[in-house]
């Protein structure tokens, strides 16, 4: 389990890099994005390729961080029931849900984006747009993306296993072990 436990380490480590560098992709579409509408409404100019790139940061921001949020425990759940259950419960249910639901997901989209991209990029696809991008780029954030949530899923499922079988504490054991005495 020590090993698994390093693994889950080094992924947690590479999603946590990529989630903190897709954060700066934000305030590049920020800046592309007020860039774009001082050009357009001010200078009367257009440009097809930075509506496009526009596009391109959304879907990386998004796509680059999902393995980050995964990580952060961000991702949008029902928590009606699930926050009643015992921490022990509360990991089963995130164990059958990584096993069964998020792996075969996240690794079948990323699996089958990979002939999207190597198509696209072949076949040279161009936005069909006037002054637009190549679309290659952008096809390749999904399985990148994907394979980055897959293997944060991993990371959880590790986690997970070893929170059940007893080599690692469940989240609210970690909190009081790192409480001060008042």
């Amino acid at each position: 389990m020590r090993g698994l436990l390093v693994l889950s380490g080094a992924i947690d480590a590479l999603n946590e890099r990529v989630g903190r560098g897709a954060l700066w992709l934000v305030l590049a579409a920020v800046l592309i994005s007020a860039g774009n509408a001082l050009a357009r409404y001010g200078l009367n100019m257009s440009s097809n390729a930075w509506l496009e790139i526009q596009w391109y940061l959304f879907a990386l921001i998004f796509l680059l961080g999902a393995g980050y949020t995964l990580k952060h425990n961000g991702h949008v759940r029902i928590d009606i029931l699930y926050g009643r259950f015992s921490p022990r419960a509360q990991a089963l249910i995130d164990l059958l849900g990584g096993l069964l639901f998020l792996l075969p997901m996240a690794g079948l989209i990323g699996w089958l984006g990979w002939s999207g991209v190597v198509e696209s990029y072949v076949r040279g696809e161009m936005s069909p747009d006037a002054g637009g991008l190549i679309r290659w780029p952008a096809r390749l954030a999904i399985p990148v993306g994907f394979a980055l949530l897959f293997s944060q899923g991993v990371s959880e499922v590790i986690k997970r296993l070893a929170q059940l079988t007893g080599h690692a504490p469940f989240p609210s054991e970690r909190a009081e072990q790192t409480e001060e005495p008042v």
